[in-house]
């Protein structure tokens, strides 16, 4: 027998109510920008390293040496390749380096949010603000609940407050936190994003943390899907090795304050196209006289391939900014291009609670890639210092500054086909060598 239950009027206008408010909390867009760094031999294989250098940040985000909330770093892992890991960033020896996400919102009204990013190839090294929970941690009170212990390489944000712009950004602006160091950080914030709050009751200064996006950064070991080589011409090869297409793909070279690059559209799975030399003169890349002049046309470049992948026009500026000393700079050669979404959902899941109306998340991957003339000069010189030329080991250490953090994977591969590289001898350089300028 069915039954029947009568709602009075009151009751549902509360229902309807009920549901204007869950559309309403769901009414919410996210953007999300970032990059994976690798570096490449001439052959195409990847080399684990650890930069000589890291790109500074500001005082107050959070990494494994001040985690906060009364938990600490609970392991290592080991990805696709050896990998050494203790927690903190600047001695981790991986494969790829995830640089800089930072996660926008666009709220037409306050609500909360809750944000889970997991990186199960990898390690999350540093975020801000505040993460509720990090892992893998376990809690500094032996007496703490289970709960308090995260296995999972992942980053969680419960209860993230989402305020609207359009209500007082104004008077937000003064409480985002300010550092005299991370300038390349502070670029990020040139957005209209919404500011975003975390309120943590067991965080030691008991404080709120105010910021316009979600930042998070870390390392692991896997392969990103461009394999770049240099065969005996010179000429850089570029082979989609994934399962999805590749798109806007920039070859740069840079050297004493000049260089050259050319845009390949698309790469399909499984493509190869072979491009000229960089500095060959007659290509149809082009070329710039002037570090100035170059990073104007190639941001433009840039910002129009990340708009064209869903960025608004501020974000897509904010990121050339953040990167324009890195990428369009520093002498070498590299491939800028952009990651499938599919990989990036893969590589790093998300789930946000309610869910958004609509999720961008546009990862740009930096093949770097050691010349192999670059490696070559770098083990001719070698061979000379290790017999007690000191000329030749001046040159390798100006080499090695020149190779800025890139020094460590150049090193290895000058040091391919030796019977016992020694070790001790290489550190001695890279220590001699310091820091890239």
């Amino acid at each position: 027998m069915k039954k029947f239950i009568l709602l009075s009027s009151s009751a549902i206008m509360a229902l309807g109510m009920i549901s204007q408010i869950s559309r309403a909390q769901s009414n919410y867009t996210v953007h999300e920008w970032g990059t994976f760094t690798d570096v490449q031999g001439g052959d195409g294989e990847l080399l684990s390293w650890r930069p000589l250098e890291t790109s500074e940040l500001p005082g107050f985000v959070r990494d494994w040496k001040n985690p906060g909330m009364n938990r600490r770093f609970a392991g290592f892992f080991i990805g696709n390749e050896p990998t050494i890991v203790t927690g903190v960033k600047q001695v981790m020896i991986t494969l790829q380096r995830l640089e800089t996400p930072v996660m926008y919102f666009y709220s037409d009204a306050d609500m909360s949010v809750d944000m889970d990013v997991r990186f199960p190839k990898g390690l999350i090294t540093e975020w801000y603000p505040q993460a509720t929970q990090i892992g893998p941690s376990l809690p500094l009170d032996t007496n703490a609940s289970a709960a308090a212990t995260l296995s999972a390489s992942r980053a969680v944000w419960k209860n993230l407050q989402l305020l609207s712009k359009s209500k007082r950004n104004g008077d937000l602006q003064s409480r985002l936190p300010q550092d005299q160091s991370g300038n390349h950080y502070f670029a990020a914030r040139e957005t209209a994003a919404d500011t975003v709050r975390t309120e943590l009751a067991d965080e030691t200064n008991g404080t709120s943390n105010f910021e316009k996006f979600i930042f998070y950064r870390g390392a692991g070991s896997f392969k990103t899907p461009l394999r770049v080589s240099v065969n005996s011409r010179n000429e850089v090869v570029l082979e989609n090795t994934g399962n999805q297409p590749l798109s806007h793909l920039f070859l740069l070279g840079i050297k004493n304050g000049g260089g050259a690059f050319e845009e390949i559209e698309s790469l399909q799975p499984g493509e190869s196209k072979t491009l000229p030399a960089i500095e060959n003169t007659t290509s149809e890349a082009h070329h710039f006289r002037s570090l100035a002049g170059g990073q104007v046309e190639l941001g433009t470049a840039m910002r129009a391939a990340l708009e064209d992948a869903g960025l608004f026009n501020d974000e897509a500026a904010a990121m050339v900014n953040t990167w324009k000393d890195s990428w369009f700079a520093e002498d070498g050669v590299r491939v800028l291009y952009l990651l499938p979404r599919a990989w990036t959902d893969e590589t790093l899941p998300l789930t946000l609670n309610p869910k958004p109306e609509k999720i961008v998340r546009v990862m740009v991957g930096r093949a770097e890639v050691i010349m192999p003339e670059t490696a070559r000069n770098l083990a001719m010189a070698l061979a000379k210092a290790e017999a007690g030329n000191n000329d030749a080991r001046q040159k390798a250490v100006a080499e090695l500054k020149d190779l800025g953090r890139f020094a460590g994977p150049a090193l290895q591969l000058a040091d391919r086909g030796k019977d016992s590289p020694d070790v001790t001898f290489d550190f001695q350089l890279l220590s001699a060598a310091g820091p890239g300028k």
